[in-house]
C-alpha cells in the first residue's frame, strides 16, 4: 500500500502530490520477476500513472500510460484507476545493461529513447482521450513532464525513483508531480523552481525522515500551502473470470473452434498479476455457440 499526498498553495495556483510507493513496486517486483534496471523503470512508470490517475472524476474512469522507446525492456504498460490504483507490465521483464556513467541503474538504456510515450485517458466517454509525445529522455520523470506540456500545457515537474537492493527487493520508491496553474505569477514560479533545485535526488528525497505529507508541503514552501487530499494506492489487478470469458468472446467462431479441438484445457495468463484462469473445451465451445447465436440474432 502506497502513502499519496496532495498539497496546494494558498492561493490555489500550483498543486503538488507526492505518492511514497516502496509497497508497490514491491509488489511489480515480485509479480514480474523483474532484473534490477527493469524494476526501477516499471517503478517509475507505475509511480506516474498512479499519481496521473489520481482525481480521475468518474469512478470507472482510469488512464493508461505507455513508453515503447525501442529499448531492450520492449513496451512498458502502467493502467490506474482514480484512486492511484495502479497495475502494470513489461514485455521483457529481465534486461541486464550496465551502469550508467554516474553508477546508477540505466533507466534510460533499458527503455530506449528512439519511440514514444502515449497517454490515453478513458473517461465513459465514445473515444478515450489520447495524447502521444515524442520520448526526450527514456528516464520517464522527464518524458512524463514533457507530455504534460506538450499535450495538456500545463507547466510540470516530476520527479521517479527507485532504489533497489542487491536481492532485488525494493529498498524505496517514490515520486512528486508539481504543477502550475495558468494564473501562477512570478512569484510563485521562482518559489518552486528553489524548491525544486534543493532535491538532490528523489531516493534520497524518500530515503530521509520526511514523510509523504511533509515533502507534498516542502515542495510548495513558502506559498503557504495545506494538505488537500490523500489516499492510500496499492497494487491492483481487477482481472476476473468473467472478463477473461468476455475476451475469448471476441475471438472468431473458427479460432474457439480450433482452441476447443487443439487442447482440453485452455489457460489464460493474466499478464498484468500473472493469476491463471482455465476453460475445459466444453467451455470453450460453450463461448463460441453463445457468440454464434447472438450473431445470428443480429442478423434477424
Amino acid at each position: 500500500m502506497g502513502i499519496l499526498k496532495r498539497a496546494i498553495s494558498k492561493d490555489a495556483s500550483a498543486v503538488s502530490m507526492v505518492l511514497e510507493a516502496t509497497d508497490i513496486v514491491n509488489d511489480i517486483e515480485s509479480i514480474h520477476k523483474t532484473s534490477a534496471v527493469v524494476t526501477a523503470a516499471l517503478g517509475r512508470l507505475s509511480i506516474a500513472a498512479s499519481m496521473m490517475g489520481y482525481g480521475l472524476k468518474g469512478k470507472d474512469d482510469s488512464i493508461t500510460v505507455k513508453i515503447d522507446g525501442g529499448g531492450p525492456a520492449g513496451m512498458l504498460i502502467a493502467i490506474a484507476d482514480g484512486m492511484g490504483n495502479v497495475k502494470s507490465y513489461v514485455q521483457n521483464p529481465v534486461v541486464e545493461i550496465p551502469l550508467n556513467n554516474i553508477g546508477k541503474l540505466d533507466v534510460s538504456g533499458a527503455v530506449g529513447t528512439n519511440g514514444t510515450l502515449t497517454v490515453a485517458k478513458d473517461l465513459n466517454l465514445k473515444e478515450p482521450y489520447c495524447g502521444m509525445v515524442p520520448i526526450i529522455s527514456g528516464e520517464i520523470g522527464e518524458d512524463i513532464a514533457n507530455y504534460f506540456v506538450s499535450s495538456e500545457q500545463v507547466p510540470t515537474v516530476c520527479g521517479l525513483g527507485v532504489l533497489v537492493n542487491p536481492d532485488l527487493t525494493v529498498k524505496c520508491a517514490g515520486g512528486f508531480l508539481v504543477q502550475l496553474l495558468p494564473f501562477a505569477d512570478e512569484h510563485c514560479i521562482s518559489t518552486i523552481e528553489k524548491n525544486i533545485s534543493e532535491i538532490k535526488s528523489v531516493t534520497d528525497l524518500f530515503m530521509s525522515d520526511k514523510s509523504a505529507e511533509e515533502i507534498a508541503l516542502n515542495l510548495l514552501d513558502g506559498l503557504e500551502p495545506n494538505i488537500l487530499d490523500e489516499y492510500n494506492p496499492k497494487y491492483k489487478c481487477d482481472c476476473s473470470r468473467e472478463r477473461t470469458q468476455r475476451i475469448l468472446s471476441g475471438l472468431s467462431c473458427e479460432e474457439l473452434e480450433k482452441i476447443a479441438q487443439e487442447q482440453e484445457i485452455t489457460e489464460v495468463c493474466c499478464h498484468f498479476c500473472n493469476k491463471k484462469y482455465c476453460f475445459s473445451s466444453d467451455e470453450i465451445l460453450s463461448i463460441k455457440n453463445s457468440k454464434k447465436n447472438f450473431q445470428k440474432g443480429i442478423d434477424k
